[in-house]
């Protein structure tokens, strides 16, 4: 019998110790990588979720809003005649709710001037006009402003007869800001 032919000679096949290692310190390398990459991917897929959310939310408060007469002193028949004009004599100074108004109850453009739903410290629930809380808008805040704007450049001015630019703002859960806004003419 040949020496060559005994159990010692064979080769052992296997990984070293420095191999394994090596192999482990190169998968934990190539993880770190593709998780940098890939996360700033899943964040911007629901930034665009919350934005169409945004978007449906503040297109539906400004239907809502644009529904409503132009001021506690128009005609609410249909706006055959302007607050300005007689019979009905001066608009309404007065931006914001008057008196002990609620959502439910706003007749007019700027009774939503100041209203809010949560804010950068308390989340609370957006709701309807009818108050019952929107399903799927958990973390959402919304500021509505009104102002008279009768030159139509987003700048508010003393001028009370001509038009409201409405603003809505909304803040989604990952803190963007996302402002609505259209105008309220006096007709």
């Amino acid at each position: 019998m040949h020496s060559s032919e005994t159990g010692y000679s064979k080769r052992i096949k296997g990984f070293t110790l420095i191999e394994a290692v090596v192999g482990i310190v190169v998968l934990a390398i190539s993880f770190s990588i593709l998780t940098t990459l890939i996360y700033p991917i899943a964040e911007q897929s629901a930034d665009q979720l919350h934005q169409v959310k945004a978007a449906e939310l503040g297109q539906s408060v400004l239907n809502e809003i644009q529904n409503k007469a132009f001021d506690e002193n128009s005609d609410r028949a249909g706006g055959a005649v302007r607050c300005s004009e007689s019979p009905q004599g001066n608009c309404s100074t007065i931006m914001g709710s008057e008196g002990s108004e609620t959502r439910a109850t706003f007749d007019d453009v700027d009774d939503y001037n100041g209203l809010e739903y949560g804010n950068a410290y308390s989340k609370a629930d957006i709701e309807n006009s009818t108050g019952q809380t929107l399903v799927g808008y958990s973390g959402y805040s919304m500021q509505i402003t009104v102002v008279n704007d009768s030159a139509y450049d987003g700048i508010a001015d003393s001028n009370v007869s001509t038009a409201k630019l409405i603003t809505v703002k909304i803040t989604t859960p990952t803190g963007n800001n996302i402002t609505f806004a259209t105008y309220r003419a006096n007709f």
